[in-house]
């Protein structure tokens, strides 16, 4: 039997535009430490990597070492009420269906908590295009993107070769290579072509309508 093509995809910066939400988790929880963050704080550059990361850069500008307690209230925060502030980029959706249509398996690969990854799919109505939804959990061991995607690989019995990494940072293209994984950069997202250029990403898309092409020229189609 022919293995499932695969495309993994990330989250944040990459399908949705999540800045307004993490931003307003980010300052209740340095709030929730007692700190005065101001409102205008400036985070696009730090979206990307596992929350821990983000709330240890957010926390030194305070001299302050309570990452532990940083990431719980931001999790409280986020859980209630900051997930919602999340919006698709345009496209996304119709990209969704011609994978789906291509007959490409989709595979969520996300640094962000698996449960909050989840209840955004669902809310914007974007989880059914998905075979799997895959992030962070509790614990650690998936937090940073090698680990998780030899979780991905692993876990749906996907052939390296097969499969590519779609992602807007960093940590996606050299996630995606240390498994084997081509990685595709975006440059809506929160990376810098600088920085997804240097990371060695096989190829760079400009905007979520060359997306599809892009990714079927790559890993092709109708193999469901």
């Amino acid at each position: 039997m022919t293995p499932p093509r695969s495309v993994l995809l990330d989250l944040d910066g990459t399908l949705i535009d999540s800045q307004p939400g993490i931003l307003a988790s980010c300052l209740a929880a340095l709030r929730a430490l007692g700190h005065e963050p101001d409102e205008a704080l400036d985070i696009r550059s730090i979206i990307g990597p596992p929350i821990d990361d983000i709330m240890r850069v957010l926390l030194q500008a305070y001299g302050d070492d309570r990452v532990d307690d940083a990431v719980a209230a931001y999790r409280q925060h986020y859980g209630e009420t900051g997930f919602l502030g999340s919006e698709p980029y345009p496209g996304i959706g119709s990209f969704l269906e011609e994978m789906r249509q291509a007959g490409l398996r989709i595979y969520l690969a996300t640094s962000k908590r698996e449960t909050f990854a989840s209840r955004i799919l669902h809310h914007l109505g974007f989880a059914t295009y998905f075979d799997g939804i895959h992030g962070s959990v509790p614990g650690g061991a998936l937090d940073h993107k090698p680990e998780l995607l030899a979780h991905v690989l692993s876990q749906h019995n996907l052939l390296p070769d097969q499969s590519l990494m779609v992602g807007d940072r960093r940590y996606d293209i050299s996630g995606a290579h240390a498994v084997g994984i081509r990685g595709l950069g975006v440059l809506w997202g929160y990376g810098t072509r600088d920085e997804l250029e240097t990371a060695g990403a096989d190829q760079l898309v400009e905007s979520t309508t060359d997306l599809a092409p892009a990714v079927l020229a790559t890993v092709g189609g109708r193999t469901r």
